[in-house]
């Protein structure tokens, strides 16, 4: 007897899955057939996405909420909607895109209709996601024009680091001590030190 799975993602473990779980159980879905990934849907290598696949059988369904659920990755979300109804031979059901359902229409029109549907919202997801990540990029570069910083603060240096690098510069002292008069760590104290001279060099 043909079985039905549901599959969850949500991209952190702060994002609330609480809307997916109650789609699927709305579809007499079984606790024990959900499958839930708190991470990126970068590519599929999630646990319980792999989990998954191993049980599933021919002639069992698939039901996920939204296309996006599946993955991010507008190659990777086609491949795998291949290995599953082609390789695995499932029927996938996506909730909010009634035209991806497989179960109906299983001659070569619905079979078309259905894959086409599939990488036209692919497409236009990853699309979206590239526009995003450039907007963000211009808002970035925008920014850094009006002279926000990004990244963490940068510390001032004491007021007796110039004093006690002089002296370890010239011989008085070790760097061990002039780090610890500076209260840094050693390796810190090099690296401002050296970032100094640097400096002091490039003046003309």
């Amino acid at each position: 007897m043909a079985d039905t799975y549901g599959y969850i993602r949500v991209s952190s473990t702060d994002q609330n899955e609480s809307r997916q779980c109650i789609a699927l159980e709305q579809q007499g879905i079984p606790p024990a057939r959900i499958f839930m990934d708190k991470m990126s849907g970068k590519d599929f290598q999630r646990p319980q996405y792999q989990a998954m696949l191993k049980k599933l059988r021919p002639g069992d369904q698939l039901c996920v909420t939204s296309i996006d659920r599946l993955g991010r990755n507008y190659e990777e979300i086609l491949e795998q909607w291949r290995v599953l109804t082609k390789e695995k031979r499932v029927d996938i059901l996506v909730l909010d895109m009634p035209l991806l359902d497989t179960r109906r229409d299983k001659n070569l029109l619905g079979t078309f209709i259905a894959d086409l549907v599939l990488q036209v919202l692919s497409f236009v997801a990853q699309n979206e996601r590239e526009s995003i990540r450039t907007r963000q990029a211009e808002g970035i570069a925008a920014a850094r024009q009006r002279g926000v910083r990004f990244g963490r603060e940068i510390k001032p240096l004491p007021d007796n680091f110039p004093e006690n690098c002089a002296l370890w510069l010239n011989g008085h002292i070790s760097g061990l001590e002039a780090a610890r008069r500076c209260r840094m760590p050693q390796s810190t104290f090099y690296r401002k030190a050296g970032s100094l001279r640097e400096d002091s060099t490039n003046v003309v």
